[in-house]
This record gives C-alpha cells, sequence and structure tokens, in this order.
C-alpha cells in the first residue's frame, strides 16, 4: 500500500528527448573574440601602414630637444616628432631619434639640412622669437638630391637661405673677415640682394674664403669681371672736389657689408656661374682701380729715410700713377760700410702707352723693353722719394728726369733688376748742411781762440803804449799846429801887412806880365830888332 502511494504521490515527468547539437550557438560564442581579432589585425596593419619613416640625427649638444615634445617642422608644418635623445657612442655628440610622417619620408634626401631653432641674433638680425613660448622645434630644409638618406648631421647655425630660393652662390676671396660675419648683407647700388651664406679660414692660414648668396633676379648683375669690396662703416676721401663720403646704408656701419659692381668702362656681357671665385678687396677704390695684365718688378735702392713709404704707395711718373711699392727691406752694403733701402716695386708697362695713339690698346710701348728702360737711364731718368700728404708725412716713388744725375746703368743679372735712385732735395740739402758741418767742425777753433786771446793781449799793451807814450806827443803836435794856423790865420786877414805886400806884389807881376806881352807882341812883328836893336819910327 505504502510503495503504491509513493508513486501515487510523485509528479509526472515529461520523458527526455534527445536534441541535435547546434553548430551555430559554438559560433556565436566564438565571435567577439575574433571580431577583436580582427579589429585589432586591422589596427595593427593601419599603425604599420601608417607608421613614418625613422631617422636620426646629431648635433652638438642636445639644447632644446626633448623625446615626444620637439617636433620636426618642414614650412611650419609638423612632419614629425623627435622620439628619444642620447649620446653618441663616443660621448661627443647629441643624436636625437626622430620619426617623420610616411608622406614625407621622400623628402629625406642626401642634402636635406636640419637645425634647431631657438631665440639667436646674427648677423644683425634676430630670429626664433617665438619659441620663447612655443618652446624650441627643429626645422627641416629639403634638398633637391635623389639619393635617400636617413642618417643626417644637424647645423649648428641656420643656414643663410633655403634650398628653393632662386639665386646664385659665389665664393670670395680676403685677406680678413674684418666685420663681416653669416647674414651680413650684400649690396649692389646700395639695394640688399643678398647675404652671406658662411665663411671658413683657408687651411694654409692665410686668408679667408666667404660664400655670398645673390637673390635672383639680382644675380643675372654678377659678371666675370664684378669686383666685390668690403663695405662696412664710412669711406671718407678727400680729393679737388672736397671732403667725399661714402656708405651703403645705416646697417653696413653698424654691422658691415659686401657691395660688388661691375668697372663703368666694362663691356662683359657673360653671368658668372654658380660657385665663381671672386676678391674680396679692402674698398671701392681698390675694387675699381684698373688691373693690368702685364706687370714688371723692379727694385730701387735708397739711400736717405724712407720713414713714411708703405706697401701699396703709388708710383708716379708726371702725376700718372705707373705702378705701386710692394716691399720695403733694408742691406748693409760691406764694400762701402753703409745701409741702402730696397724698395720692391710694380710697373704696369700698360699704363705707357694710350688707346689714342695709333691702334693700340694696350700692352707695352715697345717689343723691347730692357732696350726702353735702359734709354730712360741713359737720359736722366731716376726714382725719387717725394712727399705725397705734408700734413701726414706720408711718401710715394717718383719717376722723372734729372738732366743733372750722374751716370748710372740697370743691374739686368740681379732678380728682379736693380734701378737707380737719386736722393730727394730736401735729403740733398741735408747732405749739403751735413758736410758744411763736417768742415765746420775741422775749423780749429780752439786755436783760433788761443791766438785770438794773445793778440788781445798784445793789443792792450799796445794800447797802453800809446796811452802812456804817443798820446802825450800827439797832444803836444797838435798844439804846436794850431799855434801855426792861428798864425797863418793872423796873416791871412785882410788889414794884414803881409796881405798888403801880397797885393802889392800882385801888381808888380800884373805889369810886368804886361810889359813883356807888349815886347813879344813888338819882336813878333820886328825879329830883326834882335839884331839891329830897336830902330826908330820915320813920321
Amino acid at each position: 500500500m505504502s510503495g503504491s502511494s509513493d508513486e501515487s504521490d510523485a509528479p509526472d515527468l515529461p520523458a527526455a528527448e534527445p536534441v541535435p547539437r547546434s553548430r551555430w550557438r559554438m559560433q556565436l560564442v566564438w565571435l567577439v573574440p575574433i571580431v577583436a581579432v580582427l579589429i585589432g589585425g586591422w589596427l595593427a596593419t593601419k599603425a604599420i601602414l601608417e607608421r613614418g619613416e625613422k631617422i636620426s640625427i646629431s648635433f652638438k649638444t642636445g639644447e632644446g630637444l626633448e623625446a615626444g615634445k620637439t617636433k620636426l617642422k618642414f614650412k611650419d608644418v609638423d612632419i614629425g616628432v623627435v622620439e628619444a635623445v642620447n649620446l653618441s657612442p663616443d660621448h661627443k655628440n647629441v643624436v636625437a631619434q626622430a620619426e617623420v610622417a610616411r608622406d614625407v619620408a621622400s623628402l629625406m634626401v642626401e642634402n636635406t639640412r636640419f637645425w634647431v631653432v631657438r631665440p639667436r641674433i646674427s648677423g644683425g638680425t634676430v630670429s626664433g622669437l617665438g619659441t620663447l613660448l612655443s618652446g624650441s622645434y627643429v626645422d627641416v630644409d629639403v634638398g633637391n638630391a635623389t639619393k635617400a638618406r636617413r642618417s643626417f648631421v644637424g647645423l649648428e647655425e641656420p643656414p643663410v637661405f633655403a634650398s628653393d630660393v632662386p639665386g646664385r652662390e659665389f665664393t670670395l676671396k680676403s685677406t680678413g673677415l674684418g666685420s663681416l660675419d653669416v647674414g651680413t648683407p650684400v649690396y649692389f647700388r646700395r639695394l640688399r640682394v643678398g647675404q652671406i651664406s658662411s665663411y671658413q679660414l683657408d687651411p694654409d692660414g692665410r686668408g679667408v674664403t666667404l660664400k655670398v648668396f645673390v637673390n635672383a633676379p639680382y644675380d643675372r648683375f654678377v659678371k666675370t669681371d664684378t669686383r666685390f669690396w668690403h663695405a662696412s662703416g664710412v669711406d671718407m676721401a678727400i680729393d679737388t672736389n672736397g671732403v667725399r663720403i661714402e656708405t651703403q646704408s645705416i646697417v653696413s656701419i653698424i654691422i658691415g657689408g659686401v657691395a660688388f659692381e661691375s668697372p663703368p668702362d666694362s663691356q662683359e656681357e657673360a653671368n658668372a656661374p654658380a660657385g665663381t671665385g671672386f676678391e674680396l678687396y679692402a674698398t671701392r677704390a681698390d675694387a675699381m682701380r684698373k688691373h693690368d695684365r702685364i706687370v714688371d718688378k723692379y727694385v730701387v735702392n735708397f739711400i736717405d729715410s724712407v720713414r713714411g713709404l708703405t706697401v701699396g704707395a703709388p708710383v708716379d711718373f708726371r702725376g700718372v700713377v705707373i705702378g705701386e711699392v710692394t716691399a720695403i727691406y733694408t742691406r748693409f752694403d760691406p764694400a762701402h760700410n753703409r745701409f741702402s733701402i730696397p724698395v720692391e716695386i710694380q710697373i704696369y708697362p700698360e699704363r705707357f702707352t694710350s688707346r689714342y695713339q695709333g691702334d693700340r690698346t694696350g700692352g707695352r710701348i715697345s717689343d723691347d723693353p730692357r732696350g726702353v728702360a735702359n734709354y730712360l737711364i741713359e737720359h736722366g731718368f731716376r726714382f725719387q722719394l717725394r712727399s705725397g700728404n705734408p700734413l701726414t708725412g706720408q711718401l710715394y716713388v717718383a719717376l722723372d728726369r734729372f738732366p743733372d744725375a750722374p751716370k748710372a746703368t740697370i743691374d739686368w743679372s740681379k732678380t728682379p733688376p736693380e734701378l737707380p735712385a737719386i736722393p730727394r732735395t730736401l735729403q740733398s740739402l741735408q747732405d749739403s748742411v751735413t758736410r758744411l758741418l763736417a768742415k765746420l767742425n775741422n775749423i780749429p777753433f780752439e786755436a783760433i781762440g788761443t791766438d785770438t786771446r794773445t793778440m788781445l793781449r798784445s793789443t792792450n799793451t799796445m794800447i797802453s803804449q800809446l796811452n802812456n807814450e804817443v798820446v802825450p806827443k800827439a797832444r803836444d803836435t797838435l798844439a804846436s799846429a794850431q799855434s801855426t794856423l792861428d798864425s797863418a790865420n793872423t796873416a791871412l786877414q785882410p788889414d794884414s801887412s803881409l796881405q798888403q805886400s801880397t797885393e802889392e806884389a800882385m801888381h808888380e807881376l800884373t805889369r810886368t806880365a804886361a810889359t813883356l806881352r807888349t815886347l813879344a807882341d813888338y819882336l813878333s812883328r820886328h825879329p830883326e830888332a834882335l839884331v839891329r836893336g830897336k830902330s826908330e819910327d820915320t813920321p
């Protein structure tokens, strides 16, 4: 009973029916990870596809570089970012690892340049002031090469001009840098047309090489015969027109500058290719001076002082500059036991020829230069030092004719040949005074003084004798003479007896003379009277 009751109380359960396994339920379970994998793969692929190029840039210091913050910019557009800043293996430089966008990776070529933009003052210009607020960044100047590159050496100074700026770069050679610097302006007819891009000391240390960039279209005015000169400060000259002051601009007075121009008589039309070398002259006058093709070197041996003569002083022929002084030395002549001053000069024969003389446009006046030189020296042409400026004492070498100059010849055996000189007028006067003083020194003034003193003593003795002996006698003689004169004066008085006797004697002499005249007249009429005597006159 109990068993049946228990069975009757139990609920009726449905019979289990087998259900087949669903494949779709299992796929839905794995759908999320599959989607996640797909998204991750897509993101990874996108990241790989969009990942930029890795480059490295070496700098001297890490100033202004900060990993993850310092941007790379091209034309003020962000093209990358510095990811890491580390020391180089030799610890001498700083290497910045950067990533640039893939779309600008083609710009990373051989001559692409990088530099850190920070506040700078150079060449009279101020740049990078915006980085005071925004922070420093690496600027990029894309080159024009075709070969790709991923490792670069950054510039410590920003380039003066970008690679895509139209224009041409030229090379200048100078003996010194002066006040020039990177960024110093270049002028053409007082217009700023370029700037100095770089400079460096020559390997031999004797000069400086500068690179100047002239912007287009002004670069077409640089010809093959163009002259460059320092335009720094103020050029002042004094000539027949008065005082002349020239300057390119106020900026050039403060920071200097370089100017260029072709000579006024230039016929050159060809433009100078990029990279052409030019000489950088000190002044415009030096640059515009005629450059002679023929140069003859000589030595002039002076025996007088060359104080005031400097290298570069002109060699003048009657007001025309025909050369210049290149060196000044000293020489001791043991044969004559004296010093002399050899002065090396350069003579430009082309300046003796005139373009108005026949068909000559330059060159020498003769095909026999030695013969011409010998002829000039033989006919009295000599070199002489003359004063060019009495205020400053500057001298120059003059060539002129001196008819009374002693005979001389040119020593062609020496290199360079030696030309004769003549002392200047002041030196000749000084030599004459020196010779006169030498003669005066030879006069025995001491002996003459001794003799003079002896003579003075004798004179004093003589004067004493005159006072004691001669003067009293002379006084007595004068007294006697006075008495005689008084007696004669008394005798010559009109009422004196001597005067009356003299008058009577004169009357008698007059009568006697009349009688003798009568007798002479009679005898001239009757000469026979001397024999017969005087005959009586017949009535």
